[in-house]
């Protein structure tokens, strides 16, 4: 740029126009704020306050997902899946396979709705004893005609 001067700063540039007793006050005013009347920066203790509450909160987070994850893990110990069914006019058979845990006791509730998605039928069915996966066809009794066998979820004792 024209009518700079190398080893200049934009400051040093403007001072050679003003006159020698401006010069002096200008050079002494400081761009600070005073520290009397705005306290001293609290960027050190803000920055302390925040990774002592960020590694609180992580902590509690990875805590309470570690929690949740090994309740899930443990309480899961029977699941199962319907493989097929049939319906006849007053009940639906249905092929259920259960996964437990061996000597685990529980129970699978299975539903029958209508074709037009009224529920015709519920019921609970038992498992347990030593085995670790069981095939079972069950009968799930219905009020009138069920078009579908759901699986609601099996629970442990």
């Amino acid at each position: 740029m024209p009518g700079l001067v190398p080893g200049c700063s934009f400051w040093d540039i403007r001072l050679a126009h003003v006159a020698p007793a401006e010069r002096t006050i200008m050079s002494t005013t400081s761009t600070r704020p005073p520290e009397r009347r705005f306290g001293r920066s609290t960027d050190e203790s803000a920055d302390r306050t925040l990774k002592v509450v960020g590694s609180v909160l992580g902590t509690v987070l990875l805590v309470s997902v570690g929690w949740f994850a090994y309740h899930h893990v443990a309480q899961d110990k029977i699941s199962g899946e319907v493989i097929t069914f049939k319906s006849t006019h007053d009940a639906v058979k249905v092929h259920l396979e259960v996964r437990k845990d061996a000597g685990a006791t529980g129970y699978c509730t299975l539903r029958s709705q209508s074709a037009d998605h009224t529920e015709v039928g519920r019921a609970d069915f038992r498992f347990g004893g030593p085995a670790r996966r069981i095939d079972k066809v069950v009968t799930l009794r219905t009020m009138s005609p069920g078009t579908t066998a759901e699986l609601l979820g099996c629970h442990a004792d």
